[in-house]
């Protein structure tokens, strides 16, 4: 198999030289020898005007929701714009900077989630680049959860966030280059576009079946098992109880000082039970976060352990869990009102359900099962307007 940034290498460098590049890409961008695109395409005699860096920045040194304030890449000099400042507007890329630019080169690894913000970044540029008249080329790479699995509800208009910039499932099995198509058709985006496409991947294939090398994509994204877990666990961001960050099992670890984990993890399975989630297993834990939420303080909850990848639905079991947690000790329980993504309103929670629904249901004590059952509706109309883009069998 080769990614979309080998298959250029190969075969198709015809379509920089001579051309006024930029490239938009972190550490994720490399080739089956670990050796990263900026250094592949200045050898390739490729001339890279001006990098973009997104969350986390060119080099994935800032933890999430860390302004990234760089000039140039400290790595090779080449002139550097941040995607991720300290505003909102910094999240799209001046005019000034694309303008310039015969074409602007994409190559992140994504992780299959609407709140990664890695896609609504690609977003964003194809709408400045398409007024300015700069070409967008995405070197494409696998969805490394599958590109057959979709999950969730579709962000309702008012809701709309950099943890859901366009109206996608939670879990959308799609590829970058195919999400670039989505905004094209469907989400009011006009610019030159192309895709490298991956060679050799079939969208039933999880990354560890690709032979890829894996780069954990985010700082708080270390393995393919704590992706697979994201598209639900991420909900744990909307409290104020730590999602494990700071310690080595984000995403896997979730509580709070003074938490009953036995209770807790007993109302996990049992919700778990009543919504029909499979393919985990919870264990009281605890644990001291190193950072952000109680940081330096003993934390007990549970582990959540990942025991059929193919049975789980990631978005229901996030669901779950945050319902466990609510009803473990509703008093101490608490939403994140906090300023998240630049965002005051809708609070946190709300943005990333893409709706008040989730909210609503758990706090009057609700069925689970029949929420997820409200949405089928959304979640097959993606589904349809998905299926117009899909470019891999």
């Amino acid at each position: 198999m080769r990614s979309g940034l080998e298959v250029l290498l190969d075969d198709r460098l015809d379509l920089l030289r001579g051309r006024r590049v930029g490239l938009c890409c972190n550490h994720t961008a490399v080739d089956h020898r670990f050796q990263h695109a900026i250094d592949l395409l200045l050898a390739a005699g490729v001339k890279i005007d001006r990098l973009f860096g997104p969350e986390h920045g060119v080099r994935a040194t800032a933890q999430d929701m860390e302004g990234v304030d760089e000039a140039r890449d400290p790595v090779t000099g080449i002139p550097s714009v941040s995607l991720y400042g300290d505003s909102e507007a910094s999240l799209h890329p001046d005019p000034a900077h694309l303008e310039d630019l015969d074409v602007l080169v994409f190559d992140i690894q994504d992780i299959g989630a609407r709140f990664y913000t890695y896609q609504a970044t690609l977003g964003f540029i194809m709408e400045v680049a398409g007024t300015v008249g700069t070409d967008v080329l995405v070197l494409d790479r696998p969805n490394p959860i599958t590109g057959e699995h979709v999950e969730g509800n579709v962000v309702r208009p008012g809701f709309e966030s950099f943890v859901g910039a366009y109206p996608l499932a939670v879990r959308h099995g799609m590829t970058m280059g195919e999400l670039g198509d989505y905004f094209l058709r469907h989400c009011g985006i006009s610019c030159g576009y192309e895709v490298i496409e991956v060679d050799g991947w079939r969208r039933d294939q999880w990354f560890d079946q690709t032979g890829l090398p894996w780069v954990y994509p985010s700082p708080n994204m270390p393995t393919l098992e704590t992706a697979t877990l994201y598209p639900g666990l991420c909900l744990i961001e909307g409290t104020d109880l730590s999602e494990g960050r700071g310690t080595t099992r984000p995403f896997h670890l979730v509580g709070a000082p003074g938490l009953d984990p036995q209770r807790l993890v007993k109302l996990a399975t049992q919700g778990a039970e009543r919504a029909g989630v499979h393919g985990v297993a919870f264990r009281p834990a605890a644990f001291i976060p190193g950072f952000q939420k109680h940081a330096k303080r003993g934390c007990t909850g549970m582990e959540i352990h990942l025991t059929d990848r193919d049975r789980l639905n990631a978005w229901e079991l996030g669901c779950v869990v945050t319902d466990a947690l609510y009803r473990a000790d509703p008093d101490a329980f608490a939403w994140r009102t906090a300023t998240y993504e630049f965002v005051d309103d809708p609070i946190a929670i709300d943005l990333l359900a893409g709706n008040t629904e989730l909210r609503e249901c758990i706090e009057s004590g609700g069925d689970l099962r029949a929420l997820f059952d409200s949405w089928e509706g959304e979640r097959a109309g993606f589904v349809e307007r998905r299926a117009e883009v899909l470019r891999y069998g």
